[in-house]
């Protein structure tokens, strides 16, 4: 459950709500009784991209043109 504070009050100990978040705490920060910022965590660094991860994973068909209806309905006209 998050705390809740007031924009006024944090100002005044900002550094330690942004510790709170840090540790995993969400943190709503209201102004005039309505939510008005969130303070929380950086989400998780997700793994890394490498290329050329799928080679020899693709025949060649996905590299054919796309039938005609089938672009273009990727493209938005109706058919």
């Amino acid at each position: 459950m998050p705390v809740t504070i007031s924009f006024h009050d944090a100002e005044h100990d900002l550094a330690r709500w942004v510790e709170q978040a840090h540790a995993g705490q969400e943190v709503v920060l209201t102004k005039n009784g309505r939510p008005y910022a969130r303070l929380m965590p950086p989400a998780a660094p997700q793994g890394q991209r490498r290329a050329g991860r799928l080679a020899g994973k693709l025949g060649d068909a996905f590299f054919e043109p796309l039938p005609p209806d089938e672009l273009d309905a990727w493209e938005g006209r109706a058919a």
